[in-house]
Protein backbone atom coordinates (compact mmCIF):
# COMPACT_ATOMS: atom_id res chain seq x y z
CA UNK A 1 0.00 0.00 0.00
CA UNK A 2 1.66 3.03 -1.42
CA UNK A 3 0.03 5.42 0.71
CA UNK A 4 1.21 3.55 3.85
CA UNK A 5 5.02 3.32 2.74
CA UNK A 6 4.56 6.98 2.12
CA UNK A 7 3.11 7.83 5.34
CA UNK A 8 6.10 6.05 7.60
CA UNK A 9 8.54 7.68 5.61
CA UNK A 10 6.80 11.04 6.24
CA UNK A 11 5.77 10.31 9.77
CA UNK A 12 7.91 7.29 11.27
CA UNK A 13 11.18 7.51 13.68
CA UNK A 14 13.07 5.05 13.28
CA UNK A 15 15.04 3.82 16.84
CA UNK A 16 18.14 1.86 17.69
CA UNK A 17 17.11 -1.80 17.83
CA UNK A 18 15.17 -1.96 14.16
CA UNK A 19 12.24 -0.07 16.21
CA UNK A 20 10.10 1.91 13.69
CA UNK A 21 8.00 4.07 15.74
CA UNK A 22 4.60 4.76 14.09
CA UNK A 23 2.65 6.12 17.02
CA UNK A 24 1.48 9.64 15.17
CA UNK A 25 -0.76 7.01 13.17
CA UNK A 26 -0.84 3.79 14.09
CA UNK A 27 -0.26 2.56 17.83
CA UNK A 28 -0.77 5.53 20.48
CA UNK A 29 -2.88 8.13 18.47
CA UNK A 30 -4.68 7.14 15.60
CA UNK A 31 -5.41 8.42 12.23
CA UNK A 32 -8.83 7.03 11.87
CA UNK A 33 -9.52 7.98 8.27
CA UNK A 34 -6.06 6.70 7.67
CA UNK A 35 -7.29 3.50 9.34
CA UNK A 36 -10.53 2.83 7.44
CA UNK A 37 -8.44 3.34 4.29
CA UNK A 38 -5.76 0.34 5.61
CA UNK A 39 -9.43 -1.58 7.11
CA UNK A 40 -10.57 -1.55 3.14
CA UNK A 41 -7.51 -2.28 1.75
CA UNK A 42 -7.42 -5.65 4.16
CA UNK A 43 -11.21 -6.01 3.14
CA UNK A 44 -10.89 -5.88 -0.46
CA UNK A 45 -7.42 -8.53 -0.33
CA UNK A 46 -9.75 -10.79 1.70
CA UNK A 47 -13.14 -10.45 -0.12
CA UNK A 48 -14.57 -13.57 -1.03
CA UNK A 49 -12.62 -15.25 1.32
CA UNK A 50 -15.28 -16.97 3.40
CA UNK A 51 -13.80 -15.12 6.69
CA UNK A 52 -16.63 -14.77 9.13
CA UNK A 53 -14.23 -13.66 12.10
CA UNK A 54 -11.40 -11.52 12.59
CA UNK A 55 -8.49 -12.38 15.27
CA UNK A 56 -6.24 -9.80 16.93
CA UNK A 57 -3.87 -9.33 19.82
CA UNK A 58 -4.81 -6.23 22.36
CA UNK A 59 -3.84 -3.26 22.02
CA UNK A 60 -2.58 -2.15 18.91
CA UNK A 61 -4.24 -4.51 16.68
CA UNK A 62 -7.83 -3.99 17.84
CA UNK A 63 -8.09 -0.72 15.35
CA UNK A 64 -7.12 -2.31 12.36
CA UNK A 65 -9.16 -5.08 12.89
CA UNK A 66 -12.36 -2.78 13.55
CA UNK A 67 -12.02 -1.13 10.37
CA UNK A 68 -11.54 -4.06 8.48
CA UNK A 69 -14.73 -5.95 9.93
CA UNK A 70 -16.47 -2.64 9.50
CA UNK A 71 -16.27 -3.40 5.13
CA UNK A 72 -16.64 -6.82 5.94
CA UNK A 73 -19.70 -6.64 8.08
CA UNK A 74 -17.69 -9.52 10.61
CA UNK A 75 -17.23 -9.44 14.11
CA UNK A 76 -13.55 -8.85 15.60
CA UNK A 77 -11.99 -11.13 18.65
CA UNK A 78 -9.14 -9.97 20.48
CA UNK A 79 -7.09 -12.15 22.73
CA UNK A 80 -6.14 -9.93 25.81
CA UNK A 81 -2.87 -10.15 27.40
CA UNK A 82 -4.38 -10.31 31.11
CA UNK A 83 -6.97 -12.11 32.75
CA UNK A 84 -9.77 -10.10 34.10
CA UNK A 85 -12.40 -11.28 36.09
CA UNK A 86 -15.21 -10.65 33.81
CA UNK A 87 -13.38 -13.84 31.63
CA UNK A 88 -14.18 -17.33 33.02
CA UNK A 89 -11.03 -19.91 33.31
CA UNK A 90 -12.51 -21.59 30.23
CA UNK A 91 -10.25 -20.13 27.25
CA UNK A 92 -7.68 -20.86 24.94
CA UNK A 93 -4.21 -19.45 25.40
CA UNK A 94 -0.87 -19.19 23.95
CA UNK A 95 2.73 -18.02 25.58
CA UNK A 96 3.52 -14.63 23.11
CA UNK A 97 7.27 -13.04 22.96
CA UNK A 98 6.76 -9.09 22.52
CA UNK A 99 9.51 -8.05 20.24
CA UNK A 100 9.24 -4.50 21.22
CA UNK A 101 8.45 -4.86 25.08
CA UNK A 102 10.78 -7.67 25.22
CA UNK A 103 8.70 -10.07 27.79
CA UNK A 104 6.64 -13.21 27.22
CA UNK A 105 2.98 -13.27 28.03
CA UNK A 106 -0.19 -15.52 28.07
CA UNK A 107 -2.75 -14.35 25.63
CA UNK A 108 -5.96 -15.66 26.08
CA UNK A 109 -9.23 -15.99 24.20
CA UNK A 110 -12.46 -17.13 25.87
CA UNK A 111 -13.73 -20.07 24.24
CA UNK A 112 -17.32 -18.46 24.08
CA UNK A 113 -16.19 -16.37 20.95
CA UNK A 114 -14.45 -18.88 18.72
CA UNK A 115 -15.47 -22.08 17.45
CA UNK A 116 -14.69 -24.86 15.28
CA UNK A 117 -17.36 -23.49 12.28
CA UNK A 118 -14.99 -20.34 12.54
CA UNK A 119 -12.79 -19.31 9.03
CA UNK A 120 -10.69 -16.47 10.70
CA UNK A 121 -8.36 -13.97 9.79
CA UNK A 122 -5.81 -12.65 11.69
CA UNK A 123 -4.65 -8.98 11.74
CA UNK A 124 -2.17 -7.10 13.70
CA UNK A 125 -0.53 -3.88 13.68
CA UNK A 126 3.23 -5.28 13.04
CA UNK A 127 5.09 -8.29 12.16
CA UNK A 128 8.76 -8.71 13.32
CA UNK A 129 9.47 -12.40 14.36
CA UNK A 130 6.32 -13.40 14.44
CA UNK A 131 5.75 -14.45 17.64
CA UNK A 132 1.88 -12.72 18.20
CA UNK A 133 0.54 -14.71 14.40
CA UNK A 134 1.93 -17.66 15.75
CA UNK A 135 0.24 -17.86 19.30
CA UNK A 136 -2.82 -16.35 17.42
CA UNK A 137 -3.04 -19.22 15.59
CA UNK A 138 -2.59 -21.60 18.08
CA UNK A 139 -5.61 -20.12 19.46
CA UNK A 140 -7.49 -21.26 15.98
CA UNK A 141 -6.42 -24.17 16.17
CA UNK A 142 -7.46 -24.97 19.79
CA UNK A 143 -11.05 -23.59 18.83
CA UNK A 144 -11.04 -26.36 15.86
CA UNK A 145 -11.30 -23.31 13.89
CA UNK A 146 -9.45 -22.26 10.32
CA UNK A 147 -6.83 -19.50 9.21
CA UNK A 148 -7.51 -18.27 6.31
CA UNK A 149 -5.12 -15.68 6.68
CA UNK A 150 -3.59 -13.37 7.95
CA UNK A 151 -3.01 -9.16 7.22
CA UNK A 152 -0.56 -7.04 8.90
CA UNK A 153 -0.01 -3.83 8.57
CA UNK A 154 3.56 -3.23 8.67
CA UNK A 155 6.09 -5.77 8.49
CA UNK A 156 9.56 -5.93 9.30
CA UNK A 157 10.78 -8.47 6.37
CA UNK A 158 14.25 -8.24 6.54
CA UNK A 159 13.47 -10.12 10.23
CA UNK A 160 12.08 -13.26 8.63
CA UNK A 161 9.33 -14.36 9.59
CA UNK A 162 6.48 -13.36 7.45
CA UNK A 163 8.82 -14.74 4.44
CA UNK A 164 9.15 -18.14 6.66
CA UNK A 165 5.12 -18.36 7.49
CA UNK A 166 4.44 -17.88 3.35
CA UNK A 167 6.65 -20.91 2.39
CA UNK A 168 5.05 -22.97 5.24
CA UNK A 169 1.46 -22.34 2.94
CA UNK A 170 -0.04 -19.44 5.48
CA UNK A 171 -0.99 -16.20 3.20
CA UNK A 172 0.27 -13.27 4.89
CA UNK A 173 -0.56 -9.82 3.26
CA UNK A 174 1.21 -7.07 4.50
CA UNK A 175 0.66 -3.66 3.12
CA UNK A 176 4.26 -2.09 3.58
CA UNK A 177 6.85 -4.52 3.97
CA UNK A 178 9.82 -3.26 5.31
CA UNK A 179 13.03 -4.48 3.80
CA UNK A 180 16.02 -3.03 5.04
CA UNK A 181 16.36 -0.47 7.52
CA UNK A 182 19.34 1.89 8.94
CA UNK A 183 19.53 4.82 11.35
CA UNK A 184 17.85 7.23 9.18
CA UNK A 185 16.70 5.41 6.28
CA UNK A 186 13.74 2.76 5.16
CA UNK A 187 13.78 0.43 2.50
CA UNK A 188 10.68 -1.13 1.12
CA UNK A 189 10.17 -3.99 -0.56
CA UNK A 190 8.70 -3.53 -4.31
CA UNK A 191 5.28 -4.83 -4.58
CA UNK A 192 5.65 -7.64 -7.74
Amino acid sequence: MKALEEKIAREGKIFPGNIVKVSGFLNHMIDVQFMMQIGKEIADLYEGSGVNKILTIESSGIAIAVCAASYMNIPVVFAKKSKSINIANDVYSAKVASFTHKTTKDIIVSKEVLSKEDKILIIDDFLAEGNALKGLMSIVEQAGGEVKGCAIAIEKGFQGAGDKLRNEGVRVESLAIIDEMSDSSIKFREVV
